[in-house]
């Protein structure tokens, strides 16, 4: 939505992503995917090496591709030793269910929307965004 109106006016874009599905029926102009936690689209922290790599690969993608809508999947593994079993925790019962395990460790999901301070949240019923004052 914002990437097609940005390239619209000539300036090419790319979108980061781990949410394959969302992404392929936003139609962006292009994509790198990852099949990371969301929230880790640019690598595990600390992983400097990894980190760089993907960008690096990301930004290639500039060069490459030629017909809008593409996704690249990008080869990286989120943990050797853990392999997919991330997912396995995205899959869990809802903390709130009480048919969590006791570790779980995910956030709390909340019924409404939440906000750092109350001038966003103000801001925001307001239909307008005190960090997005480009849009305005």
């Amino acid at each position: 939505m914002i990437a097609r109106a940005v390239e619209a006016a000539g300036i090419p874009t790319l979108s980061m992503t781990s949410a394959l599905s969302i992404t392929r029926s936003a139609n962006v102009p292009r994509a790198a995917f990852l099949d990371y936690p969301l929230g880790r689209t640019a690598g595990p922290p600390n992983q400097t090496e990894v980190q760089l790599d993907i960008m690096r690969r990301s930004l290639a993608l500039f060069n490459t591709f030629q017909t809008p809508g593409l996704v690249e999947t990008l080869p990286h593994v989120w943990s050797a030793t853990e392999g997919d079993a991330w997912k396995e925790k995205l899959s869990l019962p809802k903390k709130d269910s009480g048919e969590a395990p006791a570790d779980d460790e995910r956030t709390e999901r909340e019924d409404q929307p939440q906000y750092q301070n109350p001038e966003d949240k103000i801001l925001a019923e307001q239909g307008r965004c005190g960090n997005c004052i480009w849009l305005e």
